[in-house]
């Protein structure tokens, strides 16, 4: 009879969560249909839906307009909104948002599956808790239109693949995460030093595809190469001015990466920059010359990087656990270390949640709340003072934060894993 009453609850339970997750995803949805009925601002729709026309109606995909690109995201992805134009301004935000919703449906799936290990049924605060501690950024991601929901669940699914040594899968769905915004580069350093060879082919040869191969039967492959000659002329660019295509918020309060964050504190750059005239808002600690902030950005990546390295265990210990921080921490580095990281990005760090979520689950988190509770405690700052706070980098430090506490909780795990290693060798010796 217990079981029975158990099992009753436990789908009860599922049930109040997926009407949970239906009724805010609905919400989230229709703001912005309601926002084109009644002919408001619709931000970043406008945009894909204008591209999306243009390509249509055989023009260049990347051209400058008031001194910048308007779109700056890899060719595949204009190829898609081409065909998404198609159903007119109304049917293209109708098809994100349903795609977001979807998104976000399997990134809370994907996040609870990889952060319970090999313990089978996740338990539902794994669904429920990190979802509500990014539930700004999911929401920014409809209201912007921005698919950055969409690139976390393809990440996810390459993590869940590849701890299933499906390493095809895992390159191809990177790689469609890169051709939908930006070329990848830390996955592919991962994959390469943690000997993913197949993944890393996979990658590469699927990247290959989508930029070039997919786009010729449309644009002819003359212009296909054109178009990705021209979309990395324009966004691989780094000066005092501007990050790629963004020079009114490369350094401003909306970029949280080490690289927006640096520029703005040590460097004196309009920290609130605007194209409209406007009063400069400057909060820098120090007025260093952009050669020395950029030696300490190398040096912070590096640093970071080393310390990723140095945490993780080797491959003969990896267990389903250890991924699963393995995993957060690189969504974490992928954050920081990024160029433009704006407030959206943060849905990301529902892995890391839902990691931090199962160690307390499991007793185990007593070290990683220490970290994590002043994590949230900044990123709770956004709410009353969205741009105060986010002037100063809370959204970059709570990441930063995060990313010193599961390291610690991961060189804990990598120590126990050691000593539990070394004393089964002994036992085996004293046979």
């Amino acid at each position: 009879m217990r079981v029975l009453n158990q099992r009753r609850d436990r789908s009860r339970t599922w049930r109040t969560l997926v009407l949970l997750f239906v009724l805010t995803a609905t919400v989230f949805s229709a703001l912005p249909l309601l926002r084109h009925l009644r002919g408001h601002t619709i931000f970043d729709y406008e945009l894909w839906y204008t591209t999306g026309r243009h390509v249509l109606a055989g023009g260049d995909i990347y051209f400058f307009r008031a001194g910048k690109y308007d779109f700056m995201y890899p060719p595949p992805c204009a190829l898609f909104l081409a065909g998404a134009s198609l159903l007119g301004q109304g049917g293209l935000i109708f098809l994100l948002v349903a795609i977001n919703s979807a998104a976000w449906f399997c990134s809370a799936k994907l996040s609870a599956i990889l952060a319970a290990g090999n313990r089978g049924t996740a338990n539902p605060w794994l669904y429920l808790i990190p979802s509500l501690l990014v539930i700004v950024y999911i929401w920014s991601s409809y209201h912007l239109g921005q698919p950055n929901l969409v690139l976390l669940a393809l990440m996810l699914g390459a993590f869940v693949a590849l701890r299933a040594e499906r390493e095809i899968v895992a390159g191809g769905l990177i790689a469609v995460a890169a051709a939908i915004k930006a070329f990848p580069v830390l996955a592919i350093v991962y994959l390469v030093y943690r000997r993913y060879w197949t993944a890393a082919a996979s990658l590469v040869a699927s990247l290959v595809f989508l930029l070039l191969i997919l786009p010729a039967p449309f644009r002819g492959f003359e212009r296909a190469w054109h178009d990705l000659e021209q979309w990395s002329a324009g966004m691989l660019k780094y000066s005092e001015v501007t990050v790629g295509q963004r020079p009114m918020r490369s350094y401003t309060w909306k970029n949280q990466s080490l690289v927006g964050v640096t520029n703005r504190l040590l460097r004196q750059v309009d920290a609130d920059a605007a194209s409209a005239p406007h009063q400069p808002v400057y909060v820098d600690f120090a007025d260093l010359n952009f050669s020395v902030v950029n030696a300490i950005i190398v040096s912070v990546a590096l640093a970071l990087g080393i310390v990723f390295i140095l945490v993780m265990p080797p491959r003969d210990m990896r267990t389903a656990d250890s991924d699963s921080i393995e995993f957060a921490l690189l969504l974490l580095l992928m954050l920081m270390i990024t160029p433009l990281s704006f407030g959206y990005f943060y849905s990301w760090l529902m892995l890391p949640f839902a990691v931090v979520t199962q160690r307390l689950l499991a007793g185990k988190g007593a070290t990683i709340l220490r970290w994590s509770l002043p994590a949230m405690a900044l990123l709770a700052l956004g709410l009353p003072f969205p741009r105060g706070a986010q002037l100063y980098g809370n959204t970059f430090f709570a990441t930063l934060l995060l990313f010193v506490g599961l390291s610690i909780e991961f060189l804990r795990f990598k120590r126990t894993r050691n000593a539990s290693f070394l004393r089964s060798m002994d036992g085996e010796f004293s046979r």
